[in-house]
């Protein structure tokens, strides 16, 4: 096949997570997401998972060796422009996310520290956390936790969600202090949990810590599922599309909006979003 000149390749997410069947959340999400935005997703999937709209059922790691298979044979293939990260399963699957990154250096790789299941279910070890902090968090751009998946990592306690916004914010500075001490160059808490919705940004810049808090809004909706997914894959593909950080997460933000918005009830659970917004 004869490829036009002219014929405009649009950035490459490498999108590494587990497989959700229910496509609300994990890799299939991703690859939705990614299209609606102008990226070509590839994905590598760490684990695969037995779930649905009402909840995760069983979690099952790939094998480590494989898992670093794929990611060689795709990075050797195609030009990633952009990395997320979300549920890595086990220690051993962690590990070789870790060295395998590093090695290739890739750019905007965006952490998606996925912990728990909406539903309850742990998503990763207790070594695979360690691995977390330890090797991961040093080779983010920016990580994006919610306030519960940031107190675990950090260690900090989770906050008040009812407390005043002082409050919550004098947290919020300490725990994403602690997190940019592991090694992240920026930590996006998000806020969805907190009765004021906002998300916190701190990051560094020309020596100084520097921070932003992007406001938001609760919305009542039947279909939240897989939206730190989408989330945290929409930053990484408007910083694929060339865009900084904080235009990244404003973009990031507007879209996860508009595709609860515009949900259609699929499952008789939490459903998903529509990422084709």
């Amino acid at each position: 096949m004869q490829y036009s000149r002219s014929m405009k390749v649009p950035p490459v997410l490498l999108s590494i997570a587990g497989y959700d069947p229910s496509s609300g959340a994990g890799i299939t999400a991703d690859v939705k997401t990614a299209a609606a935005q102008g990226c070509y997703a590839v994905t590598c999937i760490t684990s695969v998972t037995v779930q649905s709209s009402k909840g995760v059922f069983e979690v099952l790691p790939l094998d480590g060796d494989f898992v670093a298979y794929t990611l060689r044979v795709l990075t050797e293939d195609v030009d990633v422009a952009a990395v997320r990260v979300g549920m890595l399963g086990s220690a051993a699957i962690a590990s070789v996310v870790a060295s395998t990154l590093k090695a290739l250096d890739l750019r905007n790789v965006v952490i998606d520290p996925v912990l728990l299941s909406s539903s309850g279910t742990p998503l990763l070890d207790e070594p695979g956390l360690q691995v977390l902090r330890e090797k991961l968090l040093p080779l983010a751009d920016v990580i994006t936790p919610n306030v519960n998946e940031a107190a675990v990592l950090a260690e900090t306690g989770e906050p008040q969600i009812s407390a005043p916004w002082v409050d919550i914010l004098n947290w919020l500075r300490m725990t994403a202090d602690k997190l940019r001490g592991m090694g992240s160059r920026a930590v996006l808490i998000t806020g969805g949990h907190l009765a004021e919705a906002n998300d916190y940004l701190s990051y560094v810049q020309n020596g100084a810590v520097k921070e932003e808090v992007f406001l938001g809004t609760h919305i009542q909706s039947g279909a939240t599922h897989g939206t730190g997914c989408a989330f945290a894959t929409s930053i990484a593909c408007q910083l694929a599309l060339g865009h900084d950080l904080r235009r990244a997460i404003h973009a990031a933000k507007e879209y996860v909006r508009r595709a609860i918005e515009a949900a259609y009830p699929v499952g008789q659970g939490i459903g998903p979003i529509n990422h084709m917004v």
